[in-house]
């Protein structure tokens, strides 16, 4: 152990402050940093959370790349049937990123009962459709079978549900308009389960059920279906395979991101990234000044030691090295306490969810974390060495220090 490693020892837990003033000012800059190493880790672990469960709940729901006829129609009912006999169905190999193609039917009906009506979009898919994506958000009862024969068996929200009176169990006839001759065409449908996403876009209409009932209704031959719902298995490079996808689908066929389909929510959760940043830089910024203060006030108060330690021939950088050690003491249990809060404070929240959230404005019910080891760690080192380069400049004033003067120093 060298000279400057021991001494600083000595400054930061050897000894006791000379003053009740110096201890507080020590003690605030730990607290800074703890608390704002809290604060850092909440940031990005619920924000990095929060995108990416409204990412999977949206890609879960709706596919990240849409492939539909090349007609111009934004609508949520698919009106031109394009042939389920596809180069790229059910495998896309042309575009290796490509982990799942499903085959979709979608169309606006309405659902009256004696007290109320709502309008809803049926979604009908296939014995290809990926339950795994959605069991989770299944709250009650089961998914609808959908291999076999054609059956009557779907899956609405609980937000329909209550609104329209209805619980596992129950029949509702769905209405759809025949566009040819302008009437109605019913469905009477069985209720096998309820689910519930928090992603409002999606519970507010859509039911989910097999597409073959559509196909009828729709007069179209079978092996018709409306649209096919592409998976990615990394959501980044989206846009990259989504053109991919399009230039390896058709074409008479377009394709349409995630990110397209739902501009506004994907504008809104890249705010995030910028929130984070001004969180990190405001909490290092305080952190750092903080720290700086406490070594300036361990400089002054150990005058008369640096004037001491300057005659016997120590270097200003070996002073200066001493209590820069002792400030990088101070740093690290900063961040011992605000890493052993924060992750507490974490994984709290990721077992039990005390925080609650507006699903109407947040897309979840509570706030999701992910607890991610790099960001952590990169965490950790970034804000240390910044704050140790910070205090190369309070500890510059100790070269300015007259030995003769700082041993007469009171």
């Amino acid at each position: 152990m060298n000279l400057e490693y021991f001494i600083a020892k000595r400054l930061s837990g050897g000894t006791s402050y000379k003053s009740s003033a110096s201890s507080t000012i020590i003690k605030i800059a730990i607290a800074a940093i703890a608390i704002g190493m809290v604060m850092m880790l909440i940031s990005i672990a619920t924000g990095v959370g929060l995108q990416r469960e409204i990412r999977q709940k949206v890609s879960a729901f709706s596919g990240d790349i849409l492939v539909s006829n090349f007609d111009g129609n934004n609508s949520e009912e698919t009106v031109n049937p394009i042939t389920i006999n596809q180069d790229f169905y059910p495998n896309f190999d042309a575009v290796p990123e490509v982990t799942h193609v499903q085959a979709i039917t979608t169309k606006a009906g309405m659902i009256r009962t004696a007290e109320t009506f709502e309008g809803v979009v049926y979604k009908g898919v296939g014995d290809d459709y990926d339950w795994s994506r959605i069991e989770d958000y299944i709250i009650e009862g089961r998914k609808p079978e959908l291999t076999g024969d054609l059956n009557n068996e779907i899956l609405m929200s609980t937000y329909l549900a209550k609104r329209l009176g209805f619980t596992v169990g129950d029949k509702a006839v769905i209405h759809f308009v025949n566009k040819e001759n302008t009437r109605f065409r019913s469905r009477s449908l069985d209720i096998v389960g309820l689910y519930e996403s928090a992603y409002q876009e999606f519970d507010k209409i859509y039911i989910i059920g097999d597409r073959r009932h559509l196909t009828f209704i729709n007069k179209w031959e079978k092996d018709e279906v409306g649209a096919f719902e592409v998976f990615v298995d990394d959501f980044d490079n989206i846009e990259r395979v989504n053109n991919e996808v399009y230039e390896n689908s058709g074409s008479m066929l377009r394709s349409i991101s995630i990110i397209q389909r739902n501009y506004n929510i994907f504008e809104w959760i890249k705010l995030f990234d910028f929130n984070i940043m001004l969180i990190i830089v405001v909490m290092i910024l305080i952190a750092g000044i903080n720290i700086a203060v406490a070594l300036l006030v361990l400089v002054l108060e150990r005058t008369r030691m640096i004037g001491i330690l300057k005659a016997l021939g120590g270097s200003d950088w070996n002073v200066r090295k001493i209590f820069i050690y002792n400030a990088m003491y101070l740093i690290g249990l900063g961040l011992f306490w605000g890493n052993l809060i924060g992750l507490g404070i974490l994984f709290a929240q990721k077992y039990f969810g005390f925080i609650k959230l507006d699903p109407s404005t947040y897309y979840v019910s509570e706030a999701p974390v992910l607890i991610n080891g790099w960001h952590i760690l990169s965490l950790n080192l970034g804000v240390f060495t910044i704050c140790v380069l910070i205090l190369l400049i309070p500890s510059y004033i100790i070269t300015k220090i007259s030995p003769v003067r700082a041993i007469r120093f009171e």
